[in-house]
């Protein structure tokens, strides 16, 4: 049974971060769930849940060279819908 992870890319485990509000410093956490409303649960480094929005979050990628960087998630899951329309 799928839990809605897939359809943005996503898998439980995954790391990602999320800012409070702009110009704060990033939290890590990672993914755990996708919530009835849309919203992905994420369990942070202290092991406390929290339901973040998709626009909020970003997920870890490798970047052009093959280093590790940091991409909006909103992104990943636009890319993950256009390849399961092919």
């Amino acid at each position: 049974m799928s839990d809605g992870l897939d359809i943005l890319g996503l898998q439980a485990g995954e790391p990602v971060r999320w800012r409070s509000a702009v110009g704060t410093r990033w939290h890590s956490g990672r993914v755990a769930r996708r919530e009835r409303d849309g919203s992905i649960g994420v369990t942070d480094v202290r092991g406390a849940s929290r339901s973040l929005p998709v626009d909020r979050l970003e997920v870890r990628c490798a970047g052009p060279r093959g280093g590790a960087g940091w991409e909006p998630l909103r992104d990943r899951a636009s890319r993950t819908e256009q390849l399961r329309l092919l």
